[in-house]
C-alpha cells in the first residue's frame, strides 16, 4: 500500500485538457456562481406535485435555511442528519447546512431505529430533520441527548418538534458571516469502504466543488449538463450518486432538476413524457425494469438524449438492450466510490465533441484527476490491459474517514492515491473496464451492504457460534447477501429463523437471502475470513438449506 511512487509508475489522465476550477469557493457560493443567468428558471420540479421553485427561489429558501440553522444554534463544524426521501426540503437543508460551515450526514429514511442511531451517534449529530412518520426513530436518541428534530411535515400529537416552515422562515440577515476553509467538511455520507463496518466519508467543500467541476465545467465537459436540460432524479439523494451527479451537477449547470421520491414504473415513464426529460441518470436495477416493463413503449421517450448508468456496473447485454428503449440518447456508464468523491470515471460519449465508447467500458478517467492500476500482489503499477486494482488521485478524493485514521490510512496511502478495492484495466483507448472486486462490500442495487456489519448481528445470536456473509448473484439486484452459519452445539435453528432474527435489525437490502449451515468458516491464520472459499463453496454446491 505504501510503496513509494518511482518514475515507472503508468498514469492515466483524461483524453480532455485539464480545467480551471475554483476550490477556493464554498459548495454553495460555487454552485450558485452563475445564477444571474437562471435566476427565474426551473430549478426543482417535484414530480408528486407539480410544484416548481426557480434558482432564485431555491437560493432563498437555503439561505433561509441556514439561518434558521444558526438560530438554533448550530455553528460552524456541526453535524445536521437530513432523514428524508427525495424532496425539496431535503435540498434546502444540505444548502443551508453548507451555508453556515455545518456537516450534513445523509441517512437512508428506511432504516431501521438501531441503523439511524448508529449512524447519528457516530457522526455526533446536533439537530434532525425528518417525517414525522420517522420520528419514532429517532426520539429516543433525541431525548436522551440533547438533540433537536425537525419535521418536514404535520408534527406527531406529542412530543418537542419543530417545523421546517420555521428554518426557511428565518430572515436571511442573521445568516452568520462563516469564515470557510475549503478543506471543511462539508457531506458525511457512510460507506464501507474497501472493507468493515459503515464509516462517516468526510467530504469538503473542495472535493465536491472539485468533483462536480469535473464533470460540467469547462468548454468541453466530460457530462455535457445544458441549462436547458430537465434531469431526472428518482435516485435518492442521500446516496451520494445522487447528490453529487444530479442534485449537485445540476445545481452548477443551470439545469431543471425533477425530483422523484420514489421509483415506480409508470408514474416515472409518465414524468419523462410530461416534462420532456433529457438526461437519465440511472443505475442498473432501473435499467433492467425499463426493458423489462412491457408499458415502456406506451410512452414518448424521444426527448431524452443522454442515459448514464452508474452505481454498479452494467453488463453488456442490459446496455444494449436499452439502447432500443431511448431512440435519442447516448448511453454511456460512469464509475464511482464515495470515498472518491465519488466520481472516478465518466463516459466520454457525453462530452461536447463526443468520442466512441465501448459497450461495458465505464469511461475514461476524469479531469484533473490522475489514475493508476497496481498489482494487487506486489503493489507495481502496471500498463494498458494488464488488471489490477483501480488507484485515483486528486482533489476530489475524500479527506478521510471520520475518527478513524487506521482504515484511512488503509485506504490513501502516503502518495495520496486512494485504493478503491476494484479490480479493473485501461485499454488502448484509455477506456476503464471493471471486471472484479477485491473489496468485501455487497451491492444490492447500488446500495451497499457491508458482510462485517450482517456477522456482527448473526454472531449475537445464542445458537450460532460463527458466521460469514458473502454475495450471491441475483439478476434483480445484482448480488444479495447470503450467510454461512455454524451451529452453536446441539443447536436446532433453522433458516427461517436466522432470516428473520436480521430482518428485525436491518433494512430491506440488507436482509439475507439465504443461510448455508456449514461445520466451520474457512479463515486465514490471522483469522480473516476467506470469502474466496465460501464464494467458490457457492458457485460449485450451492448446497441446500438445512
Amino acid at each position: 500500500m505504501d510503496a513509494a511512487a518511482t518514475k515507472d509508475d503508468v498514469i492515466f489522465r483524461s483524453k480532455l485538457p485539464d480545467i480551471y476550477i475554483p476550490k477556493h469557493l464554498p459548495l454553495h457560493s460555487y454552485c450558485f456562481q452563475n445564477i444571474s443567468k437562471y435566476r427565474t428558471k426551473p430549478c426543482l420540479i417535484n414530480g408528486g406535485s407539480g410544484e416548481v421553485f426557480t434558482y432564485e427561489e431555491v437560493e432563498a429558501l437555503s439561505r433561509r435555511a441556514g439561518a434558521g440553522l444558526s438560530r438554533l444554534g448550530l455553528r460552524h463544524g456541526d453535524t445536521v442528519m437530513i432523514l428524508l426521501p427525495n424532496s425539496p426540503e431535503f435540498v434546502f437543508a444540505f444548502l443551508g447546512a453548507s451555508y453556515i460551515g455545518a456537516v450534513s450526514t445523509m441517512a437512508n429514511p428506511y432504516f431501521t431505529p438501531a441503523e439511524v442511531v448508529k449512524q447519528a451517534k457516530a457522526s455526533e449529530a446536533k439537530l434532525i430533520i425528518t417525517q414525522a412518520c420517522h420520528v419514532g426513530k429517532v426520539s429516543g436518541f433525541a431525548k436522551d441527548n440533547g438533540v433537536r428534530v425537525v419535521l418536514v411535515d404535520s408534527p406527531p400529537p406529542e412530543g418537542d418538534y419543530l417545523q421546517f416552515s420555521e428554518l426557511v422562515g428565518a430572515d436571511e440577515s442573521e445568516l452568520p458571516a462563516v469564515d470557510f476553509s475549503p478543506d471543511d467538511v462539508v457531506a458525511l455520507p457512510y460507506s464501507s469502504g474497501t472493507t468493515g463496518l459503515p464509516k462517516g466519508v468526510m467530504l469538503t467543500h473542495k472535493g465536491l466543488v472539485t468533483s462536480v467541476a469535473q464533470q460540467v465545467d469547462g468548454e468541453n465537459p466530460n457530462l455535457y449538463i445544458h441549462s436547458d436540460d430537465v434531469m431526472i432524479c428518482v435516485l435518492p439523494f442521500f446516496h451520494i450518486y445522487s447528490l453529487n451527479s444530479i442534485l449537485l451537477c445540476g445545481l452548477r449547470a443551470g439545469a431543471a432538476i425533477l425530483v422523484m421520491q420514489k421509483f415506480e414504473i409508470e408514474p416515472f415513464l409518465e414524468l419523462i413524457q410530461r416534462y420532456k426529460v433529457t438526461i437519465g441518470p440511472f443505475v442498473p436495477p432501473i435499467v433492467l425494469a425499463i426493458v423489462k416493463s412491457p408499458v415502456v413503449d406506451k410512452y414518448d421517450l424521444s426527448s431524452v438524449r443522454t442515459v448514464m448508468s452508474g452505481a454498479a456496473p452494467l453488463g453488456k447485454e442490459l446496455e444494449e438492450a436499452v439502447r432500443d428503449k431511448f431512440p435519442n440518447a447516448k448511453l454511456g456508464q460512469g464509475y464511482g466510490m464515495t470515498e472518491a468523491g465519488p466520481v472516478l470515471a465518466m463516459c466520454l460519449a457525453f462530452a461536447k465533441e463526443s468520442f466512441e465508447i465501448k459497450s461495458g467500458a465505464c469511461g475514461t478517467v476524469v479531469r484533473n484527476a490522475e489514475m493508476k492500476i497496481v498489482d494487487t500482489e506486489s503493489g507495481a503499477s502496471l500498463g494498458r490491459n494488464q488488471p489490477g486494482e483501480i488507484c485515483i488521485r486528486g482533489d476530489q478524493i475524500m479527506k478521510g474517514y471520520l475518527n478513524d485514521s487506521e482504515a484511512t490510512e488503509r485506504t490513501i496511502d502516503k502518495q495520496g492515491w486512494l485504493h478503491t478495492g476494484d479490480i479493473g484495466f485501461i485499454d488502448e483507448d484509455d477506456e476503464l473496464f471493471i471486471i472484479d472486486r477485491l473489496k468485501e462490500i455487497i451491492k444490492y442495487k447500488g446500495y451497499q451492504v457491508a458482510p462485517a456489519e450482517i456477522e456482527a448481528l448473526l454472531l449475537n445470536h445464542p445458537n450460532i457460534s460463527d458466521a460469514a456473509v458473502v454475495p450471491m448473484k441475483d439478476e434483480q439486484a445484482g448480488e444479495v447477501p447470503v450467510a454461512f452459519v455454524v451451529k452453536s452445539n446441539g443447536s436446532t435453528i433453522t433458516e427461517d429463523e436466522i432470516k428473520q432474527f436480521i430482518s428485525k435489525q436491518v433494512i430491506f437490502y440488507k436482509r439475507i437471502n439465504r443461510v448455508f449451515f456449514i461445520d466451520a468458516i474457512p479463515k486465514n491464520p490471522s483469522g480473516k475470513i476467506l470469502r474466496k472459499d465460501l464464494k467458490a463453496i457457492l458457485a460449485a454446491t450451492t448446497p441446500s438449506p438445512n
